[in-house]
């Protein structure tokens, strides 16, 4: 691709340019798994159904799509419920407490082909920020050592203050584009989720690139990816 045809890069977080979607998984698997024990489902949760119900959601969204899929209605609580309340906050704040578990006994560290990607970008001088429906999107950057690369993090945090849809809506990606000062037309939106891509293609953005990290080519293509590959280091 031709980087000049564009002034900024939008990039999602996990699984993007941190591998940190694998403790996403993980964190999601205990507690979802958990949840159907104790109430005796006996189809567990898999991959399958992070891909297809939680990946690239804001959190509180993934535990509510998850629990439709197996017919399990819960109430809905609130953001400020405690992780052990059984309503759908709880269960979101539940996973949240876990995530950071792992992320702090684990850390993380940059994906070296997204990290040359970010290099290649700033000695252009391309605009970059980080779109992310995660909450904990600052924390992850400053584990991996990257929070300086970004002026403009757009993350669950800021999606609820301003009251902006989460992904597949395009409202976090379009607020990143205003306050980078760019056109949606002179973005490029990098994402690894299928409710991503939907969002890159719904915002009309000039470039919209799937990084298949597991949710499948095909899939990133059908939802919206213009191009897929499996590394950021194949943009450079």
């Amino acid at each position: 691709m031709d980087w000049s045809d564009y002034d900024a890069a939008l990039f999602d977080l996990d699984g993007v340019i941190t591998p940190t979607a694998e403790v996403h998984r993980r964190a999601w698997d205990k507690m979802f798994n958990d949840v159907l024990t104790q109430r005796g489902v006996e189809e567990p949760y898999t991959d399958d159904d992070y891909y297809r119900y939680v990946d690239g959601k804001p959190r509180y969204d993934g535990v509510r799509s998850f629990l439709e899929s197996r017919g399990i209605e819960l109430p809905e609580g609130t953001p400020d419920d405690a992780p052990e309340e059984e309503t759908v906050g709880g269960l979101g704040n539940r996973k949240n407490v876990l995530f950071e578990e792992i992320l702090e006994r684990d850390g993380v560290e940059a994906y070296p082909g997204s990290v040359a990607l970010l290099d290649a970008l700033a000695e252009r001088g391309t605009r970059v920020a980080v779109v992310s429906s995660s909450r904990n999107a600052p924390k992850v950057l400053r584990a991996a050592g990257l929070i300086e690369r970004f002026p403009i993090i757009v993350d669950g945090a800021v999606a609820a203050d301003r009251q902006l849809a989460g992904k597949p809506a395009p409202d976090t990606f379009l607020f990143a584009g205003q306050q980078l000062d760019v056109e949606p037309s002179r973005a490029v939106v990098l994402e690894d989720a299928t409710s991503g891509v939907a969002a890159g293609r719904a915002g009309r953005f000039g470039l919209v690139v799937g990084v298949d990290r597991g949710a499948g080519a095909d899939a990133l293509r059908e939802h919206g990816a213009d191009v897929v590959v499996d590394d950021l280091q194949e943009l450079v």
